[in-house]
């Protein structure tokens, strides 16, 4: 199978698959195979979310569509102006149809859970592995095309990694911006997920990327958007921060995750699940079947992964107990609290309790900036006679909007039913001592306490 960055426009449409998207309707696709069909999208959001079924293949299809009507539409209105040619709008394309290649299984728990827990100091990610998964599929395919784009195709994709958002990009700057953001988040990646995201999951979006799209203007080698339209741009980060504490990390989603990541690292040193990312020959087989795998084997050294996983099956999920949002005051200096911490935290006389009883979950939510505000990284401009681009500060938008960017929510579960009071006493202890008060909301419900 081949396809090359031709300019034979008609060539080129005699070769386009037509796909159907249940987000963007019809979609035009260059044959180039991806398997991405049996990553699914949220990882294990389908266990709560039973919509939540998309894969990484559908949002791939989407963010392609998106990031060639972003292209199309500066050239429409600046391709001259910007020197645009058509191979730049089918390397934008291509990120955006190969940026999520390298997933792993089970969305990013597969990179930020399982990962450095058995690969210690690891940082391994899955844009690094995209980089060589498109070497190995352009190979193996007899992919026709030139060395030149597939570079600018991994900058691309690698862009919104911090340490590469500058390396490498000479000329045509803006054209990195469009599918993974590093300088200020606004991507098509993210236009995508958030609306597909939403609707599998059931819930509402008003979020509206056409409108970003249609009046985006580049200045100065970057993408601008005008000044009235920063609520928008709130907008789009906000319902990423609602997804994250919805769905991404609910905590019946986090107990079955810290589940699956238990049930890989017992599994590991049986199938060697951490030793294939080395090789894309190896990584590629890698998805989401590999809990089909454990369950099924009549391996003994697999028995403890396949108990955890049966748990699961039966909802016999880790007890979620309590959690609280880390006081902003400490929120700067703030360090990850361990299963230690709430050990050390035990009254004398109770139920004794070990750190393998407990998981605490640290989880970070912001608007993509940390605590800083998003729209200052952004540049704007007033309208389309103008030439200056400027920055919106915190006292110039609206009071309405919050003045903090960024929740830290530490969540503690219980691995057996029989702990949940004395894991939540500790935890409650914990607070105690830390911060002179409980921070929690409420109390853990009695009936949960009284579980067995």
């Amino acid at each position: 199978m081949a396809a090359s960055f031709t300019d034979d426009v008609s060539l080129e449409r005699q070769l386009l698959k037509h796909v159907r998207d249940n987000v963007h309707g019809n979609i035009f696709l260059e044959p180039i195979f991806l398997k991405l069909r049996d990553l699914k999208q949220l990882g294990l959001s389908h266990m709560v979310y039973p919509g939540a079924v998309h894969s990484r293949f559908e949002h791939s299809l989407g963010v392609y569509w998106l990031a060639g009507k972003a292209v199309e539409t500066i050239k429409k209105y600046q391709g001259s102006e910007l020197d645009i040619e058509h191979s730049d709008v089918q390397t934008v394309k291509l990120a955006g149809l190969l940026h999520d290649v390298g997933h792993g299984p089970f969305s990013h728990m597969f990179e930020r859970g399982f990962l450095p827990a058995v690969l210690k100091g690891s940082e391994w990610s899955h844009e690094d592995m995209s980089v060589k998964m498109i070497d190995y599929i352009v190979d193996q395919h007899h992919i026709d095309i030139d060395s030149e784009s597939i570079k600018k195709v991994k900058e691309m994709i690698t862009a919104s990694c911090e340490h590469d958002t500058q390396k490498g990009m000479n000329g045509k700057r803006f054209l990195y911006d469009i599918v993974a953001n590093g300088r200020n988040g606004i991507d098509v990646d993210k236009f995508d997920y958030i609306v597909r995201d939403s609707r599998a999951c059931g819930l509402g979006c008003n979020f509206q990327s056409e409108r970003l799209m249609e009046t985006m203007r580049v200045m100065d080698d970057e993408i601008c958007y005008r000044a009235k339209d920063y609520l928008t741009i709130h907008k789009l980060f906000a319902t990423r921060a609602d997804l994250h504490r919805t769905v991404y990390t609910h905590a019946k989603v986090k107990a079955i995750e810290l589940m699956v990541i238990d049930a890989l690292i017992k599994a590991d040193p049986c199938l060697a699940i951490s030793s294939s990312i080395q090789e894309p020959s190896d990584f590629w087989k890698l998805d989401d079947s590999v809990l089909k795998t454990i369950e099924s084997s009549p391996l003994q050294e697999l028995n403890e992964a396949k108990e955890l996983i049966l748990r699961i099956r039966r909802r016999e999920l880790y007890q979620f107990c309590n959690e609280f949002s880390v006081p902003k005051a400490i929120l700067e200096h703030f360090k990850n609290i361990t299963a230690q911490d709430i050990v050390c935290s035990q009254k004398n006389g109770g139920t004794t309790l070990r750190e393998d009883d407990i998981v605490v979950s640290n989880v970070k939510i912001d608007l993509t900036r940390g605590r800083k505000n998003p729209l200052e990284r952004i540049s704007f401009f007033q309208d389309y006679e103008s030439s200056e681009k400027f920055s919106i500060k915190d006292d110039r938008i609206s009071h309405l909007l919050p003045a903090f960017y960024q929740d830290v929510i530490v969540r503690v579960y219980s691995k057996k039913p029989e702990l949940v009071e004395a894991v939540s006493e500790a935890f409650e202890n914990f607070q105690l001592k830390t911060y002179g008060q409980k921070a929690q909301v409420h109390a853990t419900p009695e009936k949960k306490k009284r579980r067995r």
